[in-house]
């Protein structure tokens, strides 16, 4: 079973590579394998009814399959050098620009027609931020939504479906290196190519770091960001999301002066469940059907954390943190913003009687005992000062889910083709720590499925 290229992982990274490969020369043979279900067989058994919360599948609908981790996450591709990654230090700005306003447009011809496309420069909202110590970063977003993304991405399936060989169910077990190209063991067997993509996303952290100590390829420790998830009536953020759609809003603590950021933002979304690693913590989306829309916005406020020596297992930090709170909560804990200012726990009742209907089925409790002391000052901070811009942010019945957690891959050392010390590996999308998000995820693919094209 010898193929030309074989790509581990088919979240966008893996998907643009593999659509930029056959659209340049279909008479490669491409096998792309996949630990998670094709797209058709995704879907999170909590149905609110009969099954509550997280019941821990051995692969998470959520989390892994065709489409990645971003298949369910609202469909956001932020178009921008300012954050989402750090792509354009390895390739170049203009060129990191080029290539995710190319995959703007195969998203638009694949059923993304017809979203708007939002963007911060010009905005009047830039200013009111700036003088209340607030920062908005610029970008362009391409809002999709959860239900439109799933439309993109069964279009781009069905055009590859029948060009490249694909593998779902099918975790890689290990890498070797052969003569001439490389070998991807698998359970059921082994399978040889002269050229390897390795694009296994954020939930394929810890795999990636057993890769890369097997094959010794250098690695550097990367960052973790801990927080919560935000969720208010729409009517607080409106003024914003209906001109701006995703903002990130960056704020510098006073106390500590740690950066708390806006992250995911949610328009009349909903609070859903993720499972990482048998971890379970919380994220957002929301759907470009007004049908399908909620009363409520959702969004993270995340504080990062990058460890220096001795310690560099940022992760294990991070899962430590979520850990604890599936220990008290068994799984996410929501906490009133009033309840946690006062020092007491939220209970069924209050946040029964709490003017905001939650998108979630969590536990009530106290994150106080779960966040550090400091990351959770820095996010009472940030409220406060969101409170300044978007009036009602820090009203008592402000829900916060706890925790989220964003585990980045640590840094694997590629060159400025993204191509590992071994020729022909290349290390792509959010699983190499190099990418955070859809747009650069999807524009690292393109890029080194052309690096391919010209070495052939």
């Amino acid at each position: 079973m010898n193929y030309d290229v074989i790509i581990v992982g088919a979240g966008p990274g893996g998907i643009f590579s593999a659509y930029e490969l056959m659209e340049k020369k279909p008479e490669l043979k491409v096998a792309v394998f996949e630990a998670g279900h094709a797209l058709e067989k995704r879907k999170c058994p909590i149905d609110g009814d009969k099954i509550k919360s997280c019941i821990s599948c051995k692969s998470c609908s959520i989390m892994s399959g065709f489409g990645g981790a971003g298949a369910f996450s609202d469909g956001k591709y932020n178009i921008t050098n300012d954050f989402g990654g750090t792509l354009y230090e390895y390739i170049g700005k203009k060129q990191a620009m080029d290539l995710m306003h190319y995959v703007d447009e195969i998203n638009m011809n694949h059923g993304g027609e017809g979203t708007k496309l939002y963007t911060t420069a010009g905005s009047k909202f830039k200013k009111e931020c700036i003088q209340n110590d607030l920062h908005l970063l610029d970008a362009s977003v391409r809002h999709l939504g959860t239900d439109v993304n799933y439309i993109v991405l069964g279009n781009l399936y069905n055009e590859l479906k029948d060009k490249v060989e694909f593998f779902f169910d099918t975790p890689v077990e290990a890498i070797a290196v052969i003569e001439d190209g490389y070998a991807v063991k698998c359970a059921d067997g082994e399978y040889t190519c002269d050229k390897l993509i390795v694009s296994v996303g954020r939930v394929g952290s810890k795999w990636m770091e057993n890769i890369c100590n097997d094959l010794e390829i250098p690695t550097k420790s990367n960052r973790v960001d801990i927080g919560v998830r935000v969720e208010l009536p729409a009517e607080v953020f409106s003024h914003l999301t209906d001109e701006l759609y995703e903002s990130k809003i960056v704020y510098r603590t006073e106390k500590y002066e740690d950066k708390v950021r806006t992250f995911c933002m949610n328009p009349k979304g909903a609070v859903v469940n993720e499972n990482t690693n048998g971890i379970i913590t919380v994220n957002g989306h929301s759907y470009e059907d007004p049908a399908l829309q909620t009363e409520n916005t959702n969004f993270a406020l995340l504080v990062s954390k990058k460890f220096t020596a001795p310690f560099k297992d940022s992760n294990g930090y991070g899962e430590s943190i979520a850990r604890l709170s599936n220990m008290l909560g068994g799984g996410v804990i929501v906490q009133r913003f009033g309840d946690l200012i006062r020092g007491q726990r939220s209970t069924p009742k209050r946040i029964e009687e709490a003017f905001i209907t939650p998108t979630l089925n969590a536990t009530p409790g106290d994150l106080s005992l779960v966040l550090p002391k400091r990351i959770l000052d820095g996010i009472v901070e940030m409220i406060y000062a969101l409170d300044k811009v978007a009036p009602g942010t820090a009203n008592d019945d402000t829900l916060l889910y706890g925790v989220e957690v964003k585990f980045y891959n640590m840094e694997v050392e590629v060159d400025e083709n993204l191509e590992s010390p071994y020729k022909g590996m290349y290390i792509i999308g959010d699983g190499s720590g190099i990418t955070h998000s859809l747009s650069h995820a999807s524009a690292s693919g393109v890029y080194v499925a052309r690096n391919i094209l010209e070495s052939l």
